[in-house]
């Protein structure tokens, strides 16, 4: 029994590594609590943080807020960590991998930090006037990557890691990287054209004629996320949008209504300068179109086509969506119609006139001699003028 004890003691002492299963068990412990603390830091202190920024006007600190949450999360976790290798008998090797673990920790949640703090920072300048929503998205991707090369090389550093070798070996994989991807640097350099020269925005409606129209998602390094109308997304590479002509419905000023309305020719002047003007006054009244300074709205008598007279419609409302578009549209169209039928005119439709060619024998005996004879009456005398 004794030696069973002995036995059993030598392993409760001894546990994993020479460390005694008493202070795993610790470790374990401090660990916990580690978790238990950052759930109460999690939940208390930043629900505490959250009430004091509510109270700003300003949204960037609760934006900021919201974004650290995550990185200030690693605290507890990291306090935990350093408490277990200092409880634990560590040396050599293993005591300097705990103290570099430590030390990693330390600087992946500073620079966590820093990461996720760039967008909520990046958000002051999305209203700023030189810098575009795309050019705000691009340089905060930009400033993300730099901090994690950062970050990545002070943590390699810890580990005693070189990185100008690793560096250099870089710099010729990426030559030979360069060779096999040209396509992937147009599409890049084509984003920065698209983005230095404001083509499009997240969010404007773009159109390539006979190619693709669609809202305006996301502009990337490689590629642009367009959404087409039936919500289905496209990815469209950057090159394809920088050397084409593209559309932007989504700077225009007005949208236009460009109407031709076909009457019968039975309408008279009177009745086509009536219709006319009813329309035009009632564009120019309507609160849902506006005043276009560069071109006038109208209603005239444009054409006399093959089957109709035609009336030439031209005005302008807001740039609004489709819906909103689609009724106004709507809204104009009752309108015409009841003033072509108030004022005793109607819709013309196309039509022909179709002649039916006479299929019957000919009667040679007709056209003989003496048929022509007998059908000669330049012959007979005319009536004198005395008779009855």
């Amino acid at each position: 029994m004794e030696g069973f004890l002995e036995i059993f003691s030598n392993v409760w002492d001894q546990g994993l590594l020479g460390i005694g299963i008493t202070e795993i068990i610790v470790s374990m412990l401090i660990f916990i609590a580690g978790a238990i603390s950052r759930a109460f830091f999690v939940g208390r202190v930043l629900k505490w943080l959250e009430k004091l920024t509510a109270n700003t006007d300003s949204e960037v600190d609760d934006a900021l807020l919201e974004s650290l949450k995550k990185p200030l999360g690693y605290i507890p976790m990291t306090v935990a960590l350093y408490f277990i290798a200092v409880y634990l008998p560590l040396s050599g090797m293993a005591d300097t991998f705990a103290t570099n673990l430590i030390k990693a920790m330390i600087a992946f949640t500073i620079f966590s930090a820093l990461a996720n703090s760039i967008a909520p920072i990046f958000q002051i300048f999305t209203s700023s006037t030189f810098l575009t929503q795309s050019m705000t998205m691009w340089l905060e991707r930009a400033a993300k990557v730099i901090v994690w090369v950062i970050g990545l090389g002070i943590i390699f550093d810890i580990f005693g890691i070189q990185i100008g070798p690793l560096v250099a070996g870089l710099g010729l994989f990426s030559v030979a990287v360069a060779l096999g991807a040209q396509d992937l640097f147009k599409n890049l350099i084509s984003g920065l054209l698209i983005i230095g020269e404001n083509r499009f925005q997240p969010g404007d409606r773009i159109e390539v004629p006979g190619s693709l129209h669609g809202m305006v998602e996301d502009i990337g390094f490689r590629s642009t996320l367009v959404r087409m109308f039936d919500t289905a997304p496209m990815l469209v590479p950057n090159k394809d949008l920088s050397d084409v002509k593209v559309i932007n419905h989504g700077k225009m000023e007005y949208r236009r209504i460009n109407w031709s309305i076909n009457l019968i020719y039975s309408t008279t002047q009177q009745q086509l300068a009536k219709i006319c003007e009813e329309i035009t006054a009632f564009i120019n009244s309507s609160q849902e179109f506006i005043i276009n300074p560069n071109q006038e709205s109208f209603a005239r008598t444009e054409e006399l086509a093959l089957s109709s007279i035609d009336i030439k419609i031209l005005c302008y409302s807001k740039p609004v969506g489709m819906t909103d578009f689609s009724k106004i549209k709507q809204n104009l169209i009752f309108e015409i119609i009841k003033i072509v039928r108030n004022n005793g005119s109607e819709f013309a439709y196309p039509s022909t006139s179709v002649y039916i060619e006479n299929t019957d024998p000919l009667n040679a005996s007709n056209y003989s001699t003496e048929g022509l004879k007998a059908k000669d009456i330049s012959n007979e005398s005319a009536p004198h003028k005395g008779d009855d």
